[in-house]
């Protein structure tokens, strides 16, 4: 489980599942951070919004702070 220290806008994050896209990209790209997560797939560039703590148990590791 990843704590809210480990990224910021910017960071570039691995989910423990793929995004259903043509690319199944795992890797997103935070964008907004607050009460709720915003991430930016970087396969098909479809931005999702989570809740803090569902995206603190769906990230798998931040690979670029």
């Amino acid at each position: 489980m990843v704590s809210n220290d480990d990224y910021d806008v910017g960071s570039i994050v691995m989910m423990k599942k793929p995004h259903p896209c043509k690319s199944k990209s795992r890797e997103f790209e935070v964008i907004r951070v607050g009460a709720d997560i915003k991430i930016k797939c970087q396969g098909c560039g479809n931005v999702l919004m989570f809740a803090r703590n569902d995206f603190n148990n769906k990230v798998k590791q931040v690979l670029k702070k």
